[in-house]
């Protein structure tokens, strides 16, 4: 079934980064084949003229996450690096709203909404409904999905443009079901006009 755009949606990218992907420091399992549908979802909004935000895992040397520093993931995502940049094969418009999260070295943040502008941003630009594709589906997406749904947005996971970590096996799955008991809606990148 075809998903209609509406003015007061949005395209949330969560953390297609090199780190995150075949060749960085904590890749996705299976996260290049996601790369042309996300590219397409991008391409569908900026057509329609709708905002496209990009998250960033945007961490300094000593982040908190890192195991060195107590944290659980190898250094990733360290602003001013290679693993720290957009996939090369991504193709954000020029338009695209970049948030930077996980800045502070002594906090996790997961979510794009965790000490970052883009709820003011949402705001600003009347925003009401915000599809969501990316990495990872079982971390940021699932922290960035929960907390625009508990900021009352409406939140539409675009499933077949997104990939789970899966440290244990089926963490994405519950972690989709986890939103959809939550107010989720899902769609897949075919079904958008």
């Amino acid at each position: 079934m075809r998903t209609a755009l509406q003015p007061d949606d949005a395209l949330l990218v969560v953390d297609m980064q090199n780190d995150f992907l075949p060749g960085g420091s904590l890749a996705v399992p299976d996260s290049a084949a996601i790369i042309p549908q996300v590219n397409s979802c991008i391409e569908r909004f900026t057509a329609n003229g709708l905002p496209v935000f990009a998250s960033r895992d945007f961490h300094p040397t000593d982040h908190i996450s890192f195991v060195a520093n107590g944290g659980q993931w190898p250094p990733h995502c360290v602003a001013g690096t290679w693993g720290a940049e957009f996939h090369p094969d991504l193709r954000l418009p020029d338009s695209v709203i970049i948030i930077s999260k996980g800045t502070d070295a002594g906090r996790e943040a997961y979510s794009a909404l965790d000490a970052t502008p883009l709820s003011e941003v949402l705001e600003e630009k009347a925003i009401e409904r915000l599809f969501v594709c990316g990495l990872a589906t079982d971390y940021c997406v699932l922290a960035s999905a929960k907390d625009l749904l508990d900021a009352g947005y409406l939140v539409t996971l675009i499933t077949d443009s997104m990939r789970a970590v899966n440290v244990h096996e089926g963490d994405g799955d519950r972690a989709l079901q986890s939103l959809i008991e939550l107010g989720a809606s899902t769609t897949t990148c075919n079904e958008l006009p």
